[in-house]
């Protein structure tokens, strides 16, 4: 009997194992021309591309869509992948310090408090909605929610009357009712702290110069109090001056503290993800002489441990070039930012910030005149020590 039930276990443990690795195959996949997919999977899957094709123009050049058939054990279908291959664009490193300003879709909520009702009485009227920090709320009565501003008008000429409110979590829409409390100041508020936009700077990593399209940062922009990724709406690149540079030691990574100019923007930001803030510049992006003309993408598998160096702006306007290493490589990862390390070998630079300090993030690295990624993250462990995220995610983000 225990012999029986061994192998219905095992059984059962194989096919967890098959579903779980065919589940985690995505049914998208993004390519440069002439990169292989980074696929794992297990004895008897296999991956065969289909014959139907089709071709699309992005910038005078040819991108492809086919489709790919997952089979287990070459005979039976289980799941089709697409696959969009990208042709090989030059294009522009930076390494130019920016201001960004992003405007969230609806206002995110950063917090609750308890109100005082025109009788001095404590109320919560969120506690009923279900409504959390790290929530957007979208609309109330179905009226769009542009601005703190509009949900406040909004509120106030409600007269207490019930809202019917709709909110974002974690991607998902959700519907409620929350009742506003008329205040001993004559007003009527919700209990919900909120926020319709945020403001910081970062390293332009590079442009495409016919598109103008950019990327920058390497990660996403979170909200501080919250820690969630902002849901944004629009964007608004503009220039930055550098205030301050702190330098980083063990334990307390440094920053470039930077004003943002409040001038006409440079440029518009469309999407803020996990891989970095994409757009489109109003105009070229200044760079350093030598990359005027703009340098290729490398494939993953091109990129090797050893020298590179990297782009950063310490100074106003003045952009430089300083050397790091490549001290080692994930080539299949696709999921976070921290596809490569990189250590600081520049006494110039150490000199400055003693490594990689916060501001830096999204300066461009690059390795025999391609550009392999970009700096994203510090060791706070070891300033010296830090993080890349490869390109060709950048880029297909900023593609699509």
């Amino acid at each position: 009997m225990k012999k029986k039930y061994f192998f219905i276990i095992l059984i059962l443990l194989i096919i967890f194992i098959y579903v779980t690795n065919i589940t985690q195959i995505p049914s998208k996949i993004f390519l440069l021309k002439g990169e292989k997919p980074q696929i794992k999977r297990i004895y008897g899957i296999t991956i065969n591309k289909s014959l139907n094709e089709t071709k699309q123009i992005w910038q005078d050049n040819n991108y492809e869509t086919s489709s790919m058939d997952v089979t287990l054990f070459g005979k039976i279908k289980v799941k089709e992948v697409s696959v969009t291959t990208y042709p090989n664009i030059k294009v522009i490193p930076t390494g130019n310090l920016i201001g960004l300003k992003l405007y969230t879709n609806g206002v995110l909520v950063i917090g609750t408090t308890e109100i005082k009702n025109i009788n001095n009485e404590i109320e919560k009227p969120y506690e009923t909605s279900n409504i959390k920090e790290g929530d957007t709320i979208l609309e109330l009565n179905n009226q769009e929610i542009d601005s703190t501003k509009t949900l406040q008008n909004i509120v106030n000429t409600s007269h207490g009357e019930e809202l019917e409110v709709k909110y974002t979590r974690q991607g998902e829409i959700y519907t409620s009712k929350i009742k506003p409390v008329h205040t001993n100041t004559n007003e009527y508020k919700l209990g919900l702290w909120v926020r319709d936009s945020a403001s910081g700077i970062g390293t332009m990593a590079f442009y495409e110069p016919q598109s103008k399209k950019f990327a920058a940062l390497g990660h996403g922009i979170s909200d501080s109090d919250t820690g969630e990724l902002l849901n944004i709406q629009t964007g608004e690149v503009v220039n930055s001056k550098i205030v301050n540079i702190t330098k980083g030691q063990k334990g307390f990574p440094g920053e470039i503290k930077g004003s943002i100019s409040k001038q006409t923007s440079i440029g518009s930001v469309s999407k803020n993800t996990n891989f970095g803030i994409f757009g489109t510049l109003a105009e070229d992006a200044q760079t350093i002489s030598k990359y005027s003309n703009g340098i290729e993408v490398a494939l993953r598998e091109e990129i090797q441990e050893g020298d590179a160096t990297i782009l950063a702006t310490l100074e106003n306007d003045k952009t430089e070039e300083y050397t790091v290493k490549v001290t080692s490589i994930d080539t299949e990862n696709n999921t976070n930012n921290k596809s490569m390390q990189i250590q600081i070998t520049d006494k110039r630079l150490l000199d400055k910030t003693g490594g990689i300090i916060c501001g830096m993030s999204g300066s461009p690295i690059i390795q025999n005149n391609k550009i392999i990624g970009t700096l994203t993250n510090v060791l706070v462990s070891n300033p010296q020590i830090g993080y890349g995220v490869f390109a060709d995610i950048m880029i297909k983000e900023m593609i699509k």
